[in-house]
């Protein structure tokens, strides 16, 4: 299963975060310091928590603001629900369960005492006594008549007598319990007899009532299938660290007499022994043990098999490590960077080095705060993976934070790929951890006050500008690099256009029909009116630009502005009308008419095709944003995004494919 949707409310800094989007591979919730980021995943790893952690505590956890309704026996934690998340079923978990409830939700929730409570939505209805009470009234009927007296002083119960002695006290919105199926299926069984032989309608009466009272208990056994296929949450943090020495017999002393000396520290020691496949007593064992004489042929060959056991796993979970190290770290040899990690033991010291391009072993705690955090991410990662993480959501609190912004960058292709195989929610105010390309996986946390609390925002929007600022630093990083590095540059008027022409040149070039230039690097300004500011500059540089504006009154205003016809010639300021036929001053998303108008049916529960084939000159946004509660331009171009990673090019129309082919081509043309 993975986490589709999820609330918090009543924790700590939180009131109501609100209900917020789960991405299916990777999320990224930012914002700025005491948010309440590290709250948010604290609280969704209650949803389903490893062994080892501790639940909910009312006097630390309840906002302490509202604690007096606690103390006065106003609220009752026992009702007050902490966290719900909204789980959308993959083909492994529907194969298991009945096709009935293929399309259900499983919806699991946490109140603040610690229990859990799950139910199903969108799941066949619970049959209550009222559904069956008609089709068992008119087979009674029936079945009476069968009843043959008999002589003598012998009463005949008829089936109507003995239907009435189970259920006379049932109401008709009684649900159907297991007590309640098993005496209505006792008494089919029991009465079968008076079912009229060849009488095919009674006999299929017969056979629905008994399948109709099993239908509540399939309902409870999809929900203890689901959950005990419920994902675990792992939460990570910067807090775990591995030593670079570790005396053996003392941690194995400190695990047995369980006084370990600093939870954070020692965990990370104990992962990497964990990942090493030794308990701290068995290596603690061999580096105490003595050699044995050597006409112990026996016992000295058992000794050097473990030694060889030992050498042998360090050396493999040493040349692990520094792949996937640098795989994210990237070092530059011209710069002397750490690249080779090694993992030793001597005696009772495990010790972590670093050995440097002169060959000299360093040890890890010499190394930069970046370096010494990427190896215990991934000792503590690989670790814990053995065991916990095939079904598992991944809670990564302030990744990479010792990392250098470049250093970052590349982590983020780190925190991508472990995304592939395991649902991932990360928390950043680090404009280097979120991609240009990533803006409609971000979800922004913000603390105005605190009589409000911590609130998830499903749109990048946030009335605190430093909830925004780690975008507008990304994308400001971005534009820097991309505004000169290309000889050809696209201008389009906004981010919204930019995701539009993205998504959908990647989805025909995946089916050959167009290819955009890769070389060409696409541009938004933020607005029409800023087109030719952008167009001036690299003009101006003697770049090769160009820019697609839509042909509403902005995008005539900015196309017919004297600058911008000078600087890029009217061939390359592609009009969306030239792409779009049979619109009134239509935008991109009119490109995309009819594949939007589904889209809005299934993200806003609103259908306008019927108002869309009345006004078919009618810009498809103004269309939407009269007729649908709550639209967003933003929001729509961020499902359109999400229905393209799950859809063909083939999906779109005829005319939407023919459409975009032009554009793209005339595109590469324009910057040929």
């Amino acid at each position: 299963m993975r986490l589709k949707k999820a609330r918090v409310q009543n924790y700590r800094s939180i009131i109501d975060s609100g209900l917020f989007d789960i991405e299916k591979l990777k999320t990224i919730l930012v914002g700025p310091n005491e948010a309440g980021k590290t709250v948010l995943l604290k609280a969704l790893q209650q949803l389903s928590k490893p062994s080892d952690v501790e639940g909910f505590d009312v006097l630390r956890d309840y906002p302490r603001s509202k604690y007096n309704d606690i103390t006065t026996g106003i609220v009752d934690p026992s009702t007050v629900t902490v966290v719900t998340g909204y789980f959308e079923l993959e083909d492994e978990d529907k194969e298991l369960i009945p096709e009935s409830f293929h399309n259900c939700q499983y919806k699991l929730y946490r109140n603040l005492n610690n229990k859990g409570y799950h139910s199903l939505i969108n799941a066949p209805e619970k049959i209550t006594f009222g559904v069956l009470k008609k089709n068992f009234s008119r087979m009674i009927t029936h079945m009476d008549k069968q009843v043959v007296p008999v002589e003598g002083d012998k009463e005949v119960i008829k089936p109507s007598d003995s239907f009435k002695a189970i259920s006379s006290e049932w109401s008709d919105n009684k649900i159907i319990d297991d007590e309640s199926a098993k005496s209505l299926k006792s008494w089919l069984d029991e009465n079968y007899e008076y079912v009229e032989e060849e009488n095919e309608k009674e006999e299929s009466r017969h056979a629905e009532l008994l399948e109709l009272i099993q239908n509540n208990a399939k309902h409870d056994e999809v929900l203890k299938i689901l959950d005990k296929r419920t994902p675990v949450f792992i939460l990570f943090n910067n807090y775990f660290k591995v030593k670079p020495s570790v005396h053996l017999g003392h941690l194995a002393q400190r695990v047995e007499q369980n006084i370990l000396d600093d939870e954070y520290y020692d965990y990370g020691n104990l992962c990497l022994l964990k990942l090493l496949g030794f308990t701290p007593k068995e290596l603690a064992d061999l580096g105490n043990a003595q050699s044995p004489k050597i006409n112990e042929k026996e016992a000295l060959k058992e000794y050097k098999d473990k030694l060889d056991k030992r050498s042998y796993q360090l050396n493999a979970a040493s040349v692990r490590l520094t792949n996937e190290i640098c795989s994210a770290w990237l070092p530059d040899l011209k710069r002397s960077e750490a690249d080779k990690l090694k993992i030793t033991a001597d005696g009772q010291y495990l010790k972590v080095v670093v050995e440097d391009d002169l060959g000299v072993d360093i040890e890890l705690d010499q190394r930069s705060e970046g370096f010494q955090w990427l190896v215990s991410f991934f000792v503590v990662f690989f670790s814990e993976a053995m065991d916990k993480h095939d079904n598992a959501i991944l809670l990564l609190d302030e990744p990479g934070m010792s990392l250098h912004g470049l250093k970052q960058r590349e982590f983020r292709k780190t925190i991508s790929r472990l995304a592939e195989k395991n649902q991932t929610i990360f928390t950043t105010h680090s404009p280097f951890l979120v991609g240009p390309e990533e803006l409609d996986i971000v979800r922004v946390v913000e603390l105005e006050n605190r009589t409000v609390g911590t609130i998830v925002h499903t749109t990048i929007s946030s009335s605190d500008p430093a909830g925004l600022l780690p975008l507008q630093e990304a994308l400001g990083y971005d534009l820097a690099n991309s505004l000169f590095s290309q000889q050809r540059n696209l201008i389009l008027e906004g981010i919204t256009d930019y995701w539009y022409l993205e998504a959908t040149s990647e989805l025909l070039k995946e089916a050959k029909i167009c290819i955009l230039n890769d070389k060409i690097a696409l541009v938004f300004a933020n607005s029409a009116g800023k087109v030719v500011y952008y167009a001036t500059i690299l003009h101006a540089h003697h770049l090769k630009v160009a820019a697609l504006l839509d042909s509403d009154a902005a995008g005539d205003q900015a196309a017919q502005q004297e600058n911008l016809v000078h600087a890029l010639g009217n061939k390359n300021i592609l009009r969306t009308k030239d792409f779009c036929n049979g619109v009134s001053k239509p935008e991109i998303e009119d490109m995309l008419r009819e594949t939007l108008i589904l889209i809005v049916k299934e993200e806003f529960g609103k259908d306008t095709s019927k108002i869309a084939q009345k006004q078919p000159t009618r810009p498809i946004i103004d269309l939407f944003a009269d007729e649908v509660k709550d639209f967003s331009k933003y929001r729509l171009a961020k499902s359109y995004v999400r229905w393209t990673r799950n859809h063909d090019a083939k999906d779109l129309t005829k005319d939407e494919q023919q459409n975009w082919k032009t554009l793209i081509e005339n595109i590469n043309k324009a910057l040929k």
